[in-house]
């Protein structure tokens, strides 16, 4: 889709096609990161482009394990932390880690395409569970999905692609239901929650922690979204420090990391983004975006069930073939990605992380297919 749109704004000129493909920031990193940037160039720390160790630079994890223990009123150190390649990245290394081959890992749909293939990268089994009509996930399914082969469960809150953020009592319900399959099976299952949109919340919601429900938890995350270092691909992965044995995963987690070809998350991120755990773009901006979207194509008739974070809204195709409902967008030079991508059919993903004017030009577009579909 992304390339279709160059393409398009090759043949069009770029100010006529309405690229909401993909979910690459539009806006810049914070000023902070550039002044930073800066004084590393003009006065580079000794040895700052040789290796390092595989987990990261020291003084990088204990910055980041002390906005954690702030965030989660847990006590987190360095050894907690493992420096990523992003989320992408972290997803490969927890999964190699712990993961022999044929055993099963569970993920909600709608869910970020690519687990699938960091599942079969390592010779592992999905399962897709299914989620409620407000894209919760169906905790009676979750039950009954989970067998003695369940090594994991995967979620990701804010949700690429719905946008909707899992709250206390489904983390819970999650939480209880893993312990009572590990209690029936005599098995260890881990829960492994996505966060590269933990910071991009919407209304005033704060970000319901998901280590105080399961002591088998890591999460992965990135700067990618919050800071707008897409590009960059610096990531971590986090233990729940409760966790048994988690000197040995910990060791895991780095070997993991060397030997997948990563190695180490690059250097000159690790030296900036301690110095900047506490900020994040603007989230008002997305918000606003968010509204000016969901405002509009509500109002046209069409059915979306409100984003609370992240920056995707998700809306119900008219039409049952939410393929050939992109295709129509598409005629209209608006590029949409299908339901279908996120293992849910019958809906398409709006990546409002552009520029707000596009957004407002797009609308007439989005009520013109609306109109001749119904």
């Amino acid at each position: 889709m992304f390339e279709d749109g160059l393409i398009l704004k090759k043949k069009f000129g770029e100010n006529n096609v309405f690229d909401f493909s993909l979910g690459n920031p539009n806006v810049e990193p914070p000023a902070k990161f550039y002044k930073i940037l800066r004084e590393l160039s003009l006065n580079p720390p000794q040895g700052i482009h040789r290796y390092m160790p595989n987990a990261g630079y020291v003084e990088t994890r204990d910055a980041i394990a002390k906005q954690l223990s702030k965030e989660t009123n847990i006590l987190f150190n360095s050894n907690h932390i493992t420096m990523t390649c992003g989320t992408g990245g972290g997803l490969n290394v927890i999964i190699k880690t712990l993961v022999n081959p044929k055993d099963e890992i569970l993920i909600f749909s709608p869910y970020f395409v690519e687990y699938l293939f960091y599942i079969d990268n390592h010779n592992a089994k999905h399962k897709i569970v299914p989620t409620d009509k407000n894209f919760l996930p169906n905790i009676n399914a979750l039950e009954k999905a989970i067998t003695k082969k369940t090594k994991m469960v995967i979620i990701n809150s804010p949700n690429n692609p719905s946008g909707v953020v899992y709250n206390e009592n489904v983390l819970s319900s999650i939480g209880k239901i893993i312990q009572e399959k590990e209690k029936l099976f005599d098995t260890h299952i881990y829960l492994v929650s996505d966060e590269p949109y933990r910071k991009i919340l919407f209304d005033n919601l704060r970000y319901p922690q998901v280590f105080p429900h399961h002591i088998r938890t890591i999460i992965t995350t990135s700067h990618s979204k919050d800071l707008a270092l897409a590009g960059e691909r610096i990531g971590y992965i986090a233990i729940n420090p409760s966790i048994e044995s988690n000197k040995e995963l910990s060791n895991g987690l780095t070997f993991s990391n060397r030997i997948l070809g990563f190695v180490n998350a690059p250097a000159l991120m690790q030296n900036i983004i301690p110095q900047l755990q506490d900020i994040s773009v603007d989230i008002l901006d997305y918000q606003n975006k968010r509204d000016i979207l969901y405002n509009n194509l509500t109002s046209m008739g069409y059915s979306i069930i409100k984003p609370q974070g992240a920056f995707y809204i998700f809306p119900k195709s008219p039409i049952k073939d939410d393929i050939l409902f992109a295709e129509k967008l598409r005629e209209e030079k608006i590029l949409v990605v299908p339901g279908s991508g996120f293992g849910k059919p019958g809906y398409f993903r709006i990546a409002y992380c552009v520029d707000t004017d596009m957004i407002n030009r797009s609308l007439n577009g989005f009520s013109n297919v609306l109109k001749k579909t119904n």
